[in-house]
């Protein structure tokens, strides 16, 4: 038996039901604010080494940011480049190969090292 109520809709697999909730076709729903930010949009970041999007429940990722330093004085410029790097990656322990080959393609460290 399916059950439907107003924004839900049941549907029995076996003995378990599941839930899906959707909103209703009338409402409106406003993702940026007047001044053009995103208030209360999602926007999920992608790994950098292996392009997966990264959910919200992945405890295991991270996020560097390394700084790009001036040639001739060796100091901080105030720009860096972000890397996110997903749990999966991580796990199988190729984190460093994928941070060496990004930085490469990104002339942070030498194509020679």
């Amino acid at each position: 038996m399916i059950l439907s109520f107003p924004g839900q809709s049941f549907f029995p697999v076996g003995h378990l039901s599941y839930t899906i909730c959707r909103r209703p076709p009338h409402s409106s729903v406003n993702m940026q604010n007047d001044a053009g930010e995103f208030v209360d949009l999602y926007v999920p970041r992608k790994c950098s080494a292996s392009n997966r999007i990264i959910g919200a429940k992945d405890h295991a990722s991270i996020q560097l940011n390394i700084a790009e330093v001036d040639k001739v004085t060796g100091r901080f410029n105030g720009q860096f480049k972000t890397y996110a790097i997903c749990g999966a990656i991580r796990r199988m322990g190729e984190s460093d190969d994928a941070i060496l080959r990004l930085s490469k393609n990104d002339s942070i460290v030498a194509k020679n090292l």
